[in-house]
């Protein structure tokens, strides 16, 4: 398939600098959706007053892509391409390995344009055994980016699968943004096809239609992250990083877009119900993994609240792991599911 020329202006500076915005960003300001909300809230877990089980036995281990985790937890996809996310990286690499939990890079946009970036994206030293997805934008496959980059990428981090991330109003609103979405159906197809891993299709939190699903199946996709709207607003993100008061006053206008996190799981079970889905996007403890998984979700990822604890320590971020584990187990207690088979197929009840 031919491939479209990067604009000149396009620099690995400019991409480490984005990166590294994007982090002080999310340490430092409130990013989070004004009013909408996961959608999360509305459902209930049954509550069994005789669950039958010691919470000894309650068991939250699966395997995934040839990985076997010990818990349905994902540290979602942040940061890489500067110093400061390369010792991010490791610290969350490194937890994941301790737990026994999976993690997502951050996009290796940056290291493909400048190899001694790499660096900042390898974590198998820290984490052999984890499982690790590599992350490219879907939208660089409209601007000269292919089959060859994408392994690049995998490759990089020694992956186990990729995520192409679809952002298409963080790049509609950024000055720098890439814009042509037309016609990358077929490009996505193309990798699907030909990459030497699964290819998962992951949101940045405005959540997917079941058109999108639809669309995403056909092309061969194995997983999609739902990654729905009511946690990090990334169009606030890019509000206060924006240059001009032009460019923060459109971006602040979509502060609320977007496919509530519960809705975008949902119309991936709906329309696609048997391919892999992952829930992210706002969840804030384990009862909402627990709810997650209910709805269909085989991981529930965790970006702001693992940033911020890894910001601080790795006790901290160990702690952080160590209470959504246990709320999420005291939750399958009491709900009566001794395992994620048993929760997966528990009905929900959702409040009108």
């Amino acid at each position: 398939m031919a491939k479209v020329a990067r604009p000149a202006d396009d620099s690995s500076s400019a991409t480490r600098q984005r990166k590294s915005d994007h982090i002080r960003i999310n340490l430092d300001e409130d990013v989070s959706f004004p009013t909408l909300t996961t959608g999360l809230e509305t459902y209930r877990l049954p509550h069994q007053a005789l669950p039958d089980l010691d919470l000894a036995s309650i068991d939250t281990r699966l395997a995934l892509f040839g990985r076997s985790l010990r818990a349905p937890l994902l540290i979602s996809s942040m940061t890489g391409g500067t110093d400061e996310a390369e010792s991010l990286n490791l610290r969350l690499a490194a937890a994941a390995q301790k737990h026994g939990i999976a993690m997502g890079l951050g996009s290796q946009r940056a290291a493909l344009q400048d190899k001694s970036l790499s660096a900042t994206f390898q974590v198998r030293s820290v984490a052999p055994d984890i499982l690790l997805f590599a992350n490219i934008g879907a939208v660089q496959l409209n601007y000269g980016y292919g089959i060859r980059e994408c392994q690049r990428a995998v490759d990089m981090a020694g992956a186990d699968a990729l995520f192409l991330h679809l952002n298409v109003l963080q790049e509609a609103v950024q000055p720098e943004g890439d814009t042509r979405w037309s016609g990358l159906l077929p490009r996505i197809r193309e990798v699907c096809q030909n990459l030497s891993v699964p290819v998962i299709a992951k949101e940045v939190g405005w959540g997917f239609s079941p058109q999108a699903v639809e669309r995403l199946l056909e092309a061969g996709i194995a997983g999609i992250d739902a990654a729905g709207a009511g946690g990090t607003s990334w169009s606030q993100v890019e509000y206060y990083r924006a240059p001009t008061r032009l460019h923060a006053e459109v971006a602040r206008a979509f502060a609320d877009w977007g496919i509530p996190t519960a809705e975008s799981l949902v119309n991936i079970r709906q329309s696609a119900p048997g391919l892999v889905a992952f829930a992210s996007g706002g969840l804030r403890d384990g009862v909402d993994v627990a709810k997650c998984v209910a709805l269909g979700a085989a991981l529930c990822g965790f970006a702001g609240p693992f940033l911020r604890a890894a910001a601080l320590s790795a006790e901290a971020l160990d702690e952080a792991i160590e209470i959504i584990v246990t709320q999420l187990r005291i939750a399958m207690l009491c709900s009566g599911t001794e395992n994620l088979a048993a929760l997966h197929l528990i009905n929900l009840t959702k409040d009108v």
